[in-house]
């Protein structure tokens, strides 16, 4: 009587048995050796666990050495894949096709089964131990070992590349940069300190989040930040501000008296060097006076405030010291 016992599950045939009969046996037992190194297709037939069985001395997808596991529904969740019979020890190459994005765990017996993500292949063993069979991750591995150098020449965009990359060396680039779109071909922000604009914007540079800082004279700015400390800077004598009302100067400024009987206060705390400038701009001072406080601060030398009262008089006023205050 014929068995089946072997890993293909191919009929071994009893001596004296299928006499003028065994050609045929025979031709389908090298048939199915060869579907042993093919590509075969198995469908899940459900969102279940299911078995796929290689039959005895029959075609079958399962005995295939690349075998594409489908399913004909998505699948809800890791499904087990059972190959069998549990007695077949036996090389795969299984593809998870299946739809659902869901993984598949190979078994074969009660033994450890492999899992294989959606889309992914893995190599399997099945060691055909019966009813505590396993099933084995037969992936190459890599070893590890360390890459010591590579050279090559050659041109990337119009860069000529030469030299040996080793764990310690350089890539030397030569050449000029050519053929590349600014417009399709770079993307990011190239900073300012390389060179750039740090904006990716057509306004380029936003003056009031992107700069910091004062802009020194020599540069062409006030070396401020604020008008106060601008005009401090510039001694702007040339930038009269009308008044007509009461007005607390700032360091710096060109106070022009539009309105007599008024009082311009001079800064508090200044510092030596600092200065206003003060102008009857009506040409009444003589009728109709205003005044200049002197805000805790001596005026020449004295704890009185100026009284304003010559016609079209203009003053520039010093800080020089806390007992002198502002010279005049």
């Amino acid at each position: 009587m014929a068995t089946f016992v072997n890993n293909l599950r191919l009929k071994e045939i009893t001596t004296g048995d299928e006499d003028g009969t065994w050609g045929t046996s025979t031709n389908t037992n090298l048939e199915l050796i060869t579907d042993g190194f093919s590509y075969g297709t198995k469908q899940m037939s459900a969102d279940a666990n299911e078995t796929f069985t290689m039959p005895d001395a029959t075609a079958d997808a399962t005995r295939g050495f690349y075998l594409r596991i489908t399913s004909g529904v998505s699948l809800t969740g890791t499904r087990e894949v059972t190959l069998g019979p549990n007695t077949v020890s036996k090389v795969w190459m299984i593809e998870n096709a299946t739809t659902g994005g869901q993984s598949i765990t190979i078994k074969q017996g009660s033994g450890a089964g492999i899992t294989i993500p959606t889309t992914q292949k893995v190599m399997v063993i099945t060691d055909g131990a019966g009813a505590g069979a396993a099933v084995i991750n037969a992936n190459p591995t890599e070893t590890g070992g360390t890459v010591t150098s590579v050279g090559g020449t050659g041109t990337v965009n119009g860069i000529s590349l030469s030299g040996t990359v080793t764990t310690s060396g350089n890539l030397t680039l030569g050449g000029t940069l050519s053929g590349v779109n600014l417009t399709s071909q770079v993307t990011g922000v190239l900073p300012t300190a390389n060179g750039g604009t740090g904006s990716n914007q057509t306004t380029f540079v936003n003056l009031a989040s992107n700069v910091t800082g004062t802009l020194p004279l020599a540069n062409g700015g006030t070396n401020g930040t604020t008008a106060t400390t601008a005009r401090a800077s510039l001694s702007a004598n040339a930038l009269p501000i009308l008044k007509g009302a009461n007005y607390t100067a700032a360091v710096g400024e060109f106070v022009t008296a539009t309105a007599g009987s008024i009082t311009i206060t001079l800064p508090a705390s200044p510092s030596a060097g600092n200065t206003v400038t003060i102008k009857d701009g009506t040409g009444a001072a003589a009728t109709t006076t205003f005044t200049v406080a002197r805000n805790g601060s001596n005026i020449a030398s004295s704890a009185t405030d100026l009284v304003f009262d010559k016609n079209f008089a203009e003053i520039t006023m010093s800080y020089i010291n806390g007992t002198i205050g502002w010279s005049v």
